[in-house]
């Protein structure tokens, strides 16, 4: 019964991420290796199941601020003829 709830989750999380848009989805991959680096060095610093969680929401938190910050951005310019050219 385990593996079968744990199967439903896995699912259900890959469907509602499949909607997202590439932002998103580099925010959540973010977010989640940060998490799940933040729950081992909190566990591993503390020896506690809190000190895990706590460092899960710290490192998913950051994590998602710095996947979002590092984002390509669009570079925009006039060209001779004065059309506007945007590239990363």
């Amino acid at each position: 019964m385990k593996k079968a709830m744990t199967l439903a989750a896995l699912l259900l999380s890959a469907a509602a991420l499949g909607g997202c848009s590439p932002r998103q989805e580099r925010i959540a991959t973010g977010a989640g290796v940060g998490a799940a680096a933040g729950a081992v060095i909190g566990g591993l610093a503390s020896g506690t199941t809190g000190g895990a969680l706590a460092g899960a929401a710290i490192g998913g938190a950051g994590g998602a601020i710095i996947a979002d910050s590092t984002r390509p951005r669009y570079r925009c310019w006039r060209d001779a003829y004065g059309r506007r050219v945007c590239r990363r």
